[in-house]
């Protein structure tokens, strides 16, 4: 399998350091600006069709233990691995149509950009982290049939990623020793650590907030706030202050937002793109920059939430379900299932 990766490296020099800074620095990344970007051009999109075709060649060589077979469904349970990389930290299960990311916990508490991210690019803002080529798992996908859709568009206006669903599970051993195997939206929730806010015009008459309180009232911009999550008892705290209809809604709103939630968006194939390097002529895939699978829409990522989801650090949507991810460092199995979409049968005349 080593063919593979050195095929792929030599005729696309991937190398995450020149393309952080050649591609952040020559390309809005976001691709706010502009969409004078390379995207599936031919010689990459060749080097991928390759190098998936000859994982598919070889999908039965070397099968490798799976150690999340007793967690997962009976299907493909008897499937042979085949590693995709010499780090064996992307296998693919060609009969139970899945691929296989071997990470670590990286994040228990914080915003997220990520679920995952590749090793030393974006821990600070992802779940978990993989020690692997981003195109080594986008060729996995490809050798099992899943179909790439395209990232964000923000220009001329926003489209969210498209692309075949992907179902994410996440599969560890707890403290007892007990393998878990859960949906990986489990570990996501809407953020509750952000401001909140609602037009107000002024006031209801004889309302006085508490001065150490969280709730706030801005008469420039006429705006009402609240910061984080808000209990029960401030709740009915707040709605005793007054009977106005408007400020009531309001605070029934900021309740309500600021419950955690688990995130019950799906994942979608987006494919990334690639960058061309106006020096030199050589095309970048731009996941290589760390944006594997994402919770906020970024025009280089491989797998990203089917929604608007703001990439701003200060508008981020999500953020980790601490209490569900086990400690930093933690091993985890991440499983990408492409979903087939059911047929559906004509009516009958």
């Amino acid at each position: 399998m080593d063919n593979v990766g050195f095929v792929v490296v030599q005729k696309t020099s991937v190398d995450p350091v020149s393309l952080r800074s050649r591609a952040v620095n020559r390309l809005n990344f976001r691709f706010k600006h502009s969409r004078s970007h390379s995207r599936h051009s031919g010689t990459a999109i060749v080097l991928i069709a390759v190098a998936a075709a000859f994982v598919a060649a070889h999908a039965e060589d070397k099968p490798a233990k799976d150690e999340t077979a007793k967690d997962r469904p009976a299907q493909g349970a008897d499937s042979g691995l085949v590693p995709l990389n010499k780090e064996e930290t992307v296998l693919l299960d060609k009969k139970g149509k899945r691929v296989l990311l071997k990470t670590q916990v990286a994040l228990r508490q914080g915003s997220l950009e990520m679920l995952c991210c590749l090793k030393q690019t974006k821990e600070h803002e992802s779940i978990v982290s993989l020690d692997a080529k981003a195109y080594v798992v986008h060729t996995g996908l490809i050798a099992i049939d899943a179909k790439p859709g395209t990232p964000v568009q923000y220009n001329p206006e926003f489209q969210a990623p498209t692309g075949q669903k992907i179902d994410i599970f996440v599969n560890w051993t707890d403290e007892n020793g007990k393998s878990q195997r859960v949906r990986a939206q489990n570990w996501v929730r809407q953020s509750i650590n952000r401001f909140r806010i609602v037009k107000m015009e002024s006031l209801p008459e004889g309302v006085v907030i508490p001065k150490n309180s969280e709730l706030r009232y801005d008469r420039k911009l006429k705006e009402l706030s609240w910061y984080g999550q808000m209990t029960a008892k401030q709740k009915q705290e707040f709605l005793g202050l007054s009977n106005d209809k408007d400020f009531r809604e309001a605070i029934e709103k900021f309740y309500v937002q600021s419950q955690p939630r688990e995130m019950k968006a799906d994942w979608v194939f987006a494919g990334s793109g690639f960058f061309t390097d106006e020096d030199t002529g050589k095309k970048f895939y731009l996941a290589e920059d760390g944006d594997l699978i994402c919770v906020a829409n970024f025009g280089g990522a491989m797998i990203d939430v089917a929604m608007p989801s703001s990439a701003e650090s200060s508008e981020l949507n999500f953020e980790a379900f601490t209490e569900r991810i086990p400690p930093k460092g933690t091993p985890v199995t991440v499983e990408l299932i492409p979903v087939v979409a059911e047929e559906k049968t004509p009516p009958k005349k």
